[in-house]
């Protein structure tokens, strides 16, 4: 059975997994599916997605450093979607019209708590970064029962715009990125910065692990290598990259286009014995 075509816009997006991830899905149901990687700098971004809509494309995942701008073009949104202000997530409507979902807190969440066994619950989280991939994740985590969310970001305004967007200042604000180094420890450290996939480094100060904390980069493979170094030597007790939440989101998208919910934990393993 045909299934359509799809695609994955990022900048760059050589490195994206997505396609086979969703191959790997559809082969679960016997589905077949065309599913590309499309390069679009963001002034050709939107023009990009509209022709692959124009040509009949059904669906289309979003990523760096898109998803702000996804969220901006569409017609129709998901309340998580709304909530973040930005999407990963644009399907195809009659008419034209573009529907826009953000599955990367809910997907990052469901890695966390049912992959991995750790209850989020009561933990003090800092979240290292501020633009889409942040905003994705920022309110799952609260959802989730985390106890305090800290938000810093290279540009204060952008964390300061996400903590006044959540609107809860007891439980989730911003800090400067020059003051981490006295912002105490944390249970939880969220690394959403584009800093890997760009090949930078971060300068981040070993006293913000706590000793129970988790460390969760957004990225995977060689661009989360650097920051899960640093939370292994800076004694962290968990290190985990986004690939379980890159499957998650996935599975959440496929659901969403197919109807059918696909079987996570298979694509993962596999996955994993790639970047073991």
């Amino acid at each position: 059975m045909n299934a359509g075509q799809f695609a994955v816009f990022g900048h760059p997006i050589s490195h994206s997994l997505s396609p086979q991830i969703h191959q790997a899905f559809a082969r679960q149901f016997g589905l077949e599916l065309r599913y590309l990687t499309i390069d679009a700098a963001p002034i050709d971004f939107e023009s990009a997605v509209r022709e692959f809509f124009a040509e009949g494309g059904r669906g289309a995942n979003v990523t760096l450093p898109h998803k702000t701008a996804a969220f901006a073009m569409a017609d129709e949104r998901s309340e998580a979607a709304k909530r973040a202000r930005s999407a990963n997530v644009l399907t195809s409507l009659p008419g034209g019209r573009i529907a826009a979902h953000n599955t990367d807190g809910a997907g990052m969440v469901r890695d966390i708590t049912e992959r991995h066994s750790v209850d989020l619950r009561g933990h003090t989280a800092l979240l290292l970064g501020a633009g889409g991939a942040a905003q994705g994740v920022a309110w799952a985590l609260l959802d989730a029962g985390v106890e305090t969310l800290t938000i810093v970001n290279r540009s204060p305004q952008a964390a300061d715009a996400l903590a006044d967007a959540i609107g809860d200042p007891a439980r989730a604000h911003s800090r400067y990125w020059e003051d981490l180094a006295g912002l105490g420890a944390f249970d939880m450290i969220v690394h959403a910065t584009s800093a890997g996939v760009l090949g930078k480094s971060l300068d981040l100060p070993f006293a913000i692990v706590g000793n129970r904390a988790l460390c969760y980069d957004l990225s995977y493979g060689n661009a989360a290598t650097g920051f899960l170094a640093w939370a292994r030597t800076a004694g962290a007790r968990y290190a985990f990259d986004g690939l379980g939440m890159l499957v998650e989101t996935a599975a959440d998208t496929f659901e969403l286009w197919h109807g059918r919910r696909p079987d996570t934990d298979p694509v993962y393993a596999e996955l994993r014995k790639q970047y073991a």
